[in-house]
This record gives structure tokens, sequence and C-alpha cells, in this order.
């Protein structure tokens, strides 16, 4: 059977008390990863926080210090990447330029001694997968960037690995095709049910196709969960302000509740009592009439998003907020506005 029928479960991924370190700089530090099995999951992370070095362990491409890589429950940390049954999708395309599409989407099932004709067949099935069945015979430098990136994911799935890895495999595209491709690959990986570890700093990225994502943070994640748990109910201030947009606002927090901004709010998470900073989301502040309670802002710049607007605003006191509000709502950079913050619990950190 060819790689367009729909497989019905994967294979458990774990890292487990990853530990790596280049020279004296401690990159992954104890990391734990448990992905079940046909899980999408997500490494989200700023630069240099570990998360492409976390999945070149698990692909076999970096040796840990210390710990263990578990596929199925099999501990596959001392065998080499050629043997770990896995398909890598990189930023770059890394196609061969001198062979045929056909020919480098079937690479891998020559190099495993795969029939010539069965391996063509399968090269087929792949191609169409991603779309591009009527390529077959063109060499990687007359396609677009976002199609060579297609060949190398049906490159990636033609040998039916285990685990799909794929390193941030958009971000050398246009905005359009990135959209795209992330919804054809996140399509691909329900139909098959493939376990895949997807790394990324974009975040609309992240939360639009995983599972579960995971923000790292100096070489430990400092969360995981769904989408929905990491934007609506951050663990940590580092999550807060890397998922989703946020201000700091100055505030006073006692006895689990934070003032700020002339309004009393509910802390989401225990603080000590005392000056704080206070994560608001867009969301949170809305535009009110004059005569409720409040605030005003001097609008600094406006965003026109479609749907919405986005618009970032300051106090007289020179505190920024953003709010998200309709796009109807048209405001003007110098207009004055009057807002105030949602009922809502928000998540505060001690001021520095």
């Amino acid at each position: 059977m060819g790689i367009a029928v729909e497989q019905k479960s994967g294979t458990r991924v774990e890292l487990r008390q990853i530990t790596k370190s280049f020279g004296d700089r401690v990159v992954l530090d104890a990391l734990d990863l448990d992905v079940a099995p046909g899980e999408f999951v997500s490494l989200l992370g700023p630069s240099g926080c570990g998360k492409t070095t976390a999945l070149r362990v698990l692909a076999g491409l970096e040796t840990s210090d210390a710990g263990e890589v578990r596929f199925g429950g099999q501990d596959v940390s001392a065998i080499p990447v050629n043997h770990r049954d896995i398909g890598m999708v990189f930023q770059s395309y890394s196609l061969f330029p001198h062979l045929r599409v056909i020919d480098n989407v079937a690479y891998g099932l020559r190099r495993r001694k795969v029939a010539k004709a069965e391996a063509s067949r399968r090269a087929s099935e792949a191609l169409e997968m991603v779309g591009l069945d009527e390529f077959g015979e063109r060499y990687p430098h007359q396609l677009s960037g976002g199609q060579q990136q297609r060949v190398a994911l049906a490159r990636a799935l033609v040998t039916e690995p285990r685990v799909l890895l794929l390193d941030e495999p958009l971000s050398a595209l246009d905005a359009k095709v990135r959209v795209q491709l992330r919804d054809e690959i996140r399509r691909i990986q329900l139909r098959l049910g493939i376990t895949t570890v997807f790394v990324t700093h974009d975040q609309e990225e992240a939360l639009a196709v995983s599972d579960r994502v995971a923000v790292m943070g100096h070489g430990s994640i400092e969360q995981i969960g769904t989408p929905e748990e990491l934007y609506l109910r951050p663990a940590t201030a580092t999550v807060a302000e890397f998922v989703g947009l946020s201000s700091k606002v100055p505030g006073l927090a006692r006895d689990g509740q934070v003032s700020v901004l002339g309004q009393q709010l509910v802390l989401r998470e225990p603080v000590a009592d005392g000056a704080v900073e206070v994560y608001l989301r867009p969301e949170d502040l809305r535009l009110v009439a004059n005569t409720e309670p409040g605030f005003d802002v001097i609008v600094t710049e406006t965003s026109f998003l479609g749907s919405f607007r986005r618009t970032l605003a300051h106090t007289e006191g020179g505190i920024e907020v953003r709010l998200q509000h309709a796009a109807t709502d048209r405001v003007m950079p110098g207009d004055q506005l009057h807002v105030a913050v949602a009922s809502t619990s928000v998540l505060a950190k001690p001021a520095a």
C-alpha cells in the first residue's frame, strides 16, 4: 500500500532529561518532552532558546551530553540518524539540482533498495499528495520556492517514516505561501497520523497548526499546552510576553488583586504584594464612552487588519497600551480615546 493510504496511529516520541552544552554554554538543560502518537507538537521560542538543538538531538544529528531519546518506548540515543526512521524538512530545500523532481522524491527509496518501478509509483503518490503530481519531470530550478518546499515535504514523507521533524520549513517563503503550505502540512499530517515535531519562532504559525505548543526559554520548556491554554492561561511572564501581544503596565498588587490604570483586577497567579508589571492583551482593553469609568489615551499609531483594528496609544504619564477594536471605529494618530480594562484575571510579575 502506498503513502496515500491513511494511517491510524503514530509513534510516541520522548526526550528524557536531555542536556547539551557547547563549551561553557548550556543549550539544553535537563529537557523533558513527551509527544503522543500522531500528535503535532511545535517547539516555539526566540533564537538561542534551544529549540533547533532539541530537534537535532531528536533526529540524531546532535549527540546529547546526558539523557535519552525514545521512539515508541525504545531508547534510540545511540542509533544513527539514517536508522531512526524519520523524515526531515529544513528551512533550506536541499534538493538535488541535477535530478528531476520525481527522482528527488524517490531518492530515499532508492537508497533503501526499493525497486525502481515501486519507487517511482510511491514518489508519484507523494507528489500528488502535495499537489505537484504534474511537476515530476521538472528540475528544482524550474519551481517556485513554495513548490520546492512541497517537494522537500514529499521526499520526507515518501519513506513513510515513524516521525516527521520540521525545522523552520516555512521561514524562507513569502507570507501568503507560508499560510498555504502550513495548512497543507497540517492537512497531510492529520491524514497520515504521523507524529510531528515542528520548530518555529513564529507564534502565529505554531498556534495555527499544533495540537500542543512547547514554549522554550534558556534550554528548557516554560510551558506546554494547547494553543488556547498558552494564549488564555500563560503560566509564566515569559510565555505571556512571547505568545500573543501584551502591554506591560505598572500596577500595585495586594491580597490577590492588582490595581492597574485605575481599575481593580484579580490576579491569575499569586504574586508578592507591591509594585508589579501587569500583562494586558489588546482584547482586554476596550473603547468606552467618556461618561463610563476608564482612562484617557492618545493614539500613537493604528493598523487596519481587515475585520478589526489594532491601535497603540499612551497615557498622559507615558504608559503604552495596545487595544483591539472594531474596524469601523476609525482613529488617527493624535486622537484622544477613552479606554477601560475588561473585568478579567491578569498575569503580573514583580516590577524590576
